[in-house]
């Protein structure tokens, strides 16, 4: 597979990224050392972007012909960057992992898999079941967000396929889905530290997570094939989320795989910490 995002160098709180032709440096709270690389790296790039103390920030365009957006190759997947207001670029690398093993599992499934994404932003992981054959509920309560990852859909060849796209609170729709009855082989969640819903209903990972996730497990179908946990708080570790997850799948029934979320730099191989996540993988009965 094709990989068109590479880290090239980190540290002093901060990360220089090829992305696509386009190379940037933005903020990385977790790169504590010093970089390897020198001002020759550093200062040739298309924009920097600083963050202000209240957390938002500002790009400084170096390169004036950077267009607006560009489509880039992901693994099994394919994103439309584009530079935004808060930093994000539309991309989270220390997802391809994830990303890779969801689109083998269901690639390998003799059956339709139906997936519920939450907090599903720009739909990597919507894009990698779908185009493995998964029928997919990809949710997130920001508009934008949502006609993002659509967009992302039609440049990685799946907008045609069964994907239902929801702009809704998270919490709202998972109790409306537990009274349905819904049932679903697979549920994906990266829960922000915070957030506001589509009503302006207030999300906080300490204070909802652990009941979300008990209502996820009344709409985990019986014959269920996994669940994905990813969170970047402070605090949500890989053994946190280990016990997360633990408190509503029968580990004896399959595999609980946790990990710290990396980014490599592509030539040392040194690693960034960007996360944790936590996949249970059920046996096949």
């Amino acid at each position: 597979m094709k990989y068109d995002y590479k880290l090239i160098d980190c540290g002093n709180f901060q990360k220089v990224e090829q992305v696509g032709p386009y190379r940037f440096v933005r903020p990385a709270a977790q790169a504590v050392w010093k970089p390897r690389l020198g001002d020759d790296v550093w200062k040739k790039v298309d924009a920097t972007f600083n963050r202000a103390s209240g957390g938002d920030g500002k790009w400084t365009i170096h390169n004036r012909a950077l267009p607006q957006n560009w489509t880039i190759e992901q693994g099994p997947v394919k994103l439309v960057i584009s530079l935004t207001d808060f930093g994000h670029l539309g991309i989270f690398p220390e997802q391809d992992a994830n990303w890779d093993t969801l689109h083998r599992l269901i690639l390998n499934q003799p059956k339709e898999i139906s997936v519920l994404n939450l907090f599903a932003y720009t739909g990597g992981s919507t894009l990698a079941c779908a185009s493995a054959g998964a029928k997919v509920v990809h949710l997130d309560a920001s508009k934008t967000s949502v006609a993002w990852a659509r967009e992302n859909a039609e440049a990685s060849g799946v907008a045609n396929k069964p994907i239902r796209w929801i702009v809704d609170d998270v919490q709202k729709f998972v109790e409306r889905e537990v009274r349905r009855g819904s049932k679903y082989h697979g549920i994906i969640l990266d829960p922000p530290s915070f957030g506001r819903g589509t009503n302006n209903e207030v999300w906080q990972v300490e204070d909802h997570l652990v009941l979300l996730l008990e209502n996820l497990k009344l709409i985990l179908d019986d014959d269920y094939l996994f669940i994905l946990l990813s969170c970047h708080s402070t605090g949500y570790t890989p053994m946190a989320l280990q016990n997360l997850l633990s408190d509503i799948v029968d580990t004896n029934l399959g595999v609980l795989e946790t990990r710290e979320m990396t980014i490599a730099e592509q030539e040392s191989g040194r690693a960034l910490p960007s996360g944790a996540s936590a996949l249970f993988i059920r046996n096949k009965s």
